[in-house]
């Protein structure tokens, strides 16, 4: 099972002369290092199966936070079906409608981004949220666009979750992101870079698109992202003011440290649902918990 040393995250995901994901040609410089985490982005090949299998088969599993080694790797995940691409491809074109709006969204983003740069003052990180702000009941997720397991849970429970407890005011869900490697924190830079409206349709493709977009070297990986970016209406230049922000990249992984400790997370997906830790869960499992928890509110 995938492991992460979750005492040096940020020695592995910042440094002043890495190279942030906008900059893999090496056109300038910014936090995300290139090479710190070179070895932190090898996958236990004896464990890769395990993970894999529990994802396939709908057996709720989770990504470990303790030792050295991360979900992705440099030269990619397993080979996926073609299925897989056509289903992303499907989704992304569902959004192209709203491309301007995402577009005029994105731009505010960095905009905002930048006055907070002028004004020397941090950025803020904005939890990412659904459903009514006075639900009875309130679900964090914590979890990392590179984490199989991660992926499942949102392709197949959570969008029932959505549908019968989101939906209807009972459940109001937080996502928190994990950051186990550099290629997580860009993938959660670029589904940010939207904006708060368009960030958890973004982070849908994501997930869907996991074992293709985290196939290949760095820059590859990079590119990518971008591609899911433009999908969702953003151009070169509100990417780049996005993903060049070095600021921002600190404050992300330093909330990731802060809340994740605070919660003793140690592994992913885990949920905190009206103040209780959670391991991840099938929809039944999780549907049952969330009756009760509603039941006990009442």
């Amino acid at each position: 099972m995938t492991r992460f040393l979750a005492s040096v995250p940020a020695a592995i995901l910042l440094s002043a002369g890495g190279l942030l994901i906008g900059d893999v040609a090496g056109t300038a410089t910014g936090p995300l290092s290139m090479a710190a985490s070179a070895q932190a982005t090898e996958t236990d090949t004896g464990t890769g199966t395990e993970t894999e299998a529990g994802a396939e088969t709908g057996t709720p599993g989770s990504t470990e936070m303790g030792a050295s080694d991360t979900g992705v790797t440099d030269t990619g995940a397993s080979d996926q079906d073609s299925t897989d691409s056509e289903t992303g491809a499907e989704e992304a074109a569902e959004g192209e409608e709203a491309a301007d709006t995402g577009a005029e969204t994105a731009a505010e983003t960095a905009t905002d981004t930048a006055a907070d740069a002028d004004t020397g003052s941090a950025p803020k990180v904005v939890e990412m949220t659904m459903g009514d702000a006075d639900a009875p009941v309130t679900v964090v997720e914590y979890a990392s666009f590179t984490c199989p397991h991660c992926a499942h849970f949102h392709q197949d429970v959570l969008p029932q979750i959505k549908a019968n407890y989101i939906d209807s005011g009972d459940v109001r869900f937080v996502f928190r992101e994990v950051y186990f490697d550099r290629f997580g924190l860009w993938a959660g830079m670029v589904a940010r870079c939207g904006g708060e409206e368009r960030y958890f349709g973004i982070a849908d493709v994501i997930f869907e698109r996991q074992r293709e977009w985290t196939r290949g070297q760095p820059a590859e990986i990079a590119a990518n992202l971008r591609r899911i970016g433009k999908t969702a209406g953003m151009d070169e230049a509100t990417l780049d003011a996005c993903l060049q922000d070095a600021e921002m990249a600190e404050a992300l992984v330093a909330r990731f440290e802060e809340t994740s400790q605070e919660d003793g997370i140690d592994a992913t997906p885990s949920f905190i649902i009206n103040g209780e830790k959670f391991s991840n869960m099938g929809y039944d499992a999780f549907a049952e918990t969330l009756d009760e928890q509603i039941e006990a509110a009442q």
